[in-house]
């Protein structure tokens, strides 16, 4: 079985080879296919990609913000994060609150209109200013709903209790180890209306076997270009920090994907990094003196020995 990087090229070859040709909600056209795998032994480097350069201080600031329970974007914003940023935006030009320029479509019109996107940028710095300096904007425009962080933490019971589903998966590991119960679920139907963007990333489950902690992820929705290099390094992460926590060493990440698929616009970009030759992964270093996951931070990692191509440039569809 081809694992790490050249896994994922291969899907992306495949699925340009072999993908269905379909619309989405943003408008933007996809190359599709539906179930595949990929898998990554996490002792053999840590995944961050080195055909393009994929930032490790976003993905991190994003995780730790997921492992707060936070779901306002202001943490991530803090942290010079805006990955986030479009799909709170988007509520506050759809706001009555909101007093600037038309931003119809904006996701789409400021790809393909220079003079749009000078107007867009200008209303997003002054977005994101607020964000960051008005706490009561921050609490109305800055909340993304139900989103990740709120279904890891805090999930809420028909009977009005709530789940920390983190901590007990940590604790499921570390007194019953060989448990095939060692599960957190992002996908809460009942919140799905109230979230800004549906959760991607839906399921993950860990298995301990020889003193080592692997994790699958089950992935609905997978953008292979733009998301899955993240969401890959954010939940390799994620294992080694529980492992840390629970006094085991790394096995494997396995990526198990849905919706396979490649944005018609981001199709150059794709082949450009085709192009490219595999380099080794880089190594993870964490902090030793902390033990919780819900201690840390991001000066307490450091990536060691990344040598990437080049980033790779791509619009993101909202």
């Amino acid at each position: 079985m081809i694992k790490g990087e050249q896994a994922y090229l291969d899907l992306c070859k495949f699925i340009i080879d072999e993908g269905t040709k379909k619309e989405d909600r943003t408008n933007t056209g996809t190359l599709s296919v539906f179930g595949h795998q990929m898998r990554f032994d996490l002792q053999d480097g840590f995944p961050l990609l080195t055909t393009k350069k994929v930032p490790f201080r976003l993905v991190a600031s994003e995780l730790l913000w997921f492992i707060k329970g936070d779901t306002n974007i202001r943490y991530l914003l803090e942290h010079n994060n805006n990955i986030w940023n479009e799909w709170a935006f988007e509520r506050w030009v759809k706001s009555g609150d909101y007093e600037g320029p038309n931003m119809t479509d904006f996701g789409n019109r400021s790809q393909r209109d220079p003079e749009f996107k000078k107007i867009y940028d200008e209303q997003m710095n002054i977005f994101k200013d607020k964000i960051l300096n008005d706490q009561a904007f921050a609490d109305k425009f800055g909340e993304l709903g139900s989103v990740y962080g709120k279904q890891w933490r805090n999930w809420k019971t028909s009977n009005n209790d709530t789940i920390d589903q983190l901590k007990e998966v940590i604790a499921s590991i570390r007194s019953k180890p060989d448990s095939r119960r060692h599960i957190v679920s992002a996908w809460n139907p009942e919140d799905i209306p109230s979230m800004a963007l549906p959760p991607c990333h839906t399921l993950f489950q860990f298995y301990v076997a020889d003193g080592k902690l692997s994790c699958q992820l089950y992935q609905r929705s997978a953008d292979i270009f733009l998301g899955v290099p993240f969401n890959i390094a954010s939940y390799a992460l994620l294992t080694h920090l529980i492992a840390h926590e629970c006094s085991l060493e790394v096995g494997e990440f396995v990526h198990t994907l849905g919706d396979a698929h490649i944005y018609l616009n981001h199709m150059e970009q794709v082949k450009t990094q085709l192009g490219r030759e595999i380099r080794e992964f880089p190594k993870l270093k964490i902090n030793q003196e902390k033990n919780s996951i819900f201690d840390f931070d991001l000066t307490d990692f450091e990536i060691v020995d990344y040598q990437p191509h080049p980033s790779i440039k791509a619009p993101i569809a909202v």
